[in-house]
């Protein structure tokens, strides 16, 4: 990230790039499944608040204080 945080607004293609597999592993641990090759290409400009609002995601507040951490 940019400044260095995840915020609700981040993307989860940003997560991915900025942690890899560690974004994954994290990603996955609050339920989102990223998948093989991102085949569901618009889910990787989905944004956090998005992707818990919808439920692919479990604890989002978890979740970024996790991302935060591993920066």
């Amino acid at each position: 990230m940019a400044d260095g945080s995840f915020t609700p607004q981040s993307k989860i293609r940003g997560v991915l790039n900025s942690l890899g597999d560690r974004g994954r592993g994290l990603l996955m641990k609050h339920g989102y499944d990223v998948g093989e090759g991102f085949e569901d290409v618009l889910s990787q400009y989905q944004t956090l608040q998005h992707a818990a609002e919808t439920e692919r995601l479990r604890d989002l507040d978890g979740l970024l204080v996790e991302l935060n951490s591993t920066q």
